[in-house]
């Protein structure tokens, strides 16, 4: 991640290896984040603070962050780490997430198999015509004793994603699939019991 861009008030950070693309940003306003900008797009004193924060917040991929200097609050964990799953495309994560060494709080993982960019989603679900339910088979799975606290997301040498944990995995409607504290997620696209593993990435000679 390049350093961040600096404002006024709040300084802005994106992470473009976590990028989705979604258009968020530019959307929310595209005053602070100015697409197709031949230099510097991001301008943090474009908009207010609390306009910068509810955009950054409700980036999908996490890419975009920010660090409050008026002395307001600073992105914190959410209350329930999740995981939602994402109708034919990625698993969308919610978290105190630990991965490669670094700590953030929202990413897009890939789930086809087919990302250039793994373990991130960078679309390519539309193109290779993945698919799978966003709406898997409800379990009845006890409640946790805690429902938040840090997440490690770990993807295992042409296997599976190792969720270790605190963690609820949601369908895209937002009923809860299952409560675990580690779980292996399907990340080559093969499995028949998806999101999770079933080893099929050892039968389709899945790399990654």
């Amino acid at each position: 991640m390049a350093g961040p861009v600096e404002g006024e008030k709040i300084d802005v950070g994106f992470a473009g290896r976590r990028c989705i693309h979604s258009r968020n940003c530019v959307l929310g306003d595209p005053h602070v984040f100015v697409p197709n900008a031949p230099g510097e797009w991001i301008h943090p004193d474009a908009a207010s603070v609390e306009k910068i924060v509810a955009i950054a917040e409700s980036c999908p991929s996490g890419a975009i962050t920010y660090v409050r200097k008026d002395g307001g609050p600073q992105e914190r964990p959410p209350l329930v780490n999740t995981v939602r799953i994402r109708e034919n495309g990625p698993l969308a994560v919610h978290a105190e997430i630990m991965l490669d060494g670094e700590t953030f709080h929202r990413a897009t993982l890939c789930r086809c198999g087919a990302s250039q960019n793994k373990p991130f989603c960078d679309g390519s679900h539309n193109k290779s015509g993945f698919s799978a339910t966003g709406e898997p088979a409800l379990k009845d799975t006890p409640a946790l004793d805690a429902r938040n606290g840090a997440l490690k997301v770990t993807p295992t040498k042409d296997g599976p994603l190792k969720l270790e944990g605190n963690l609820e995995i949601v369908t895209g409607t937002g009923h809860t699939v299952e409560r675990t504290t580690r779980t292996f997620l399907c990340r080559c696209g093969h499995s028949a019991n998806k999101p999770f593993c079933d080893g099929s990435h050892k039968k389709v000679g899945f790399v990654g």
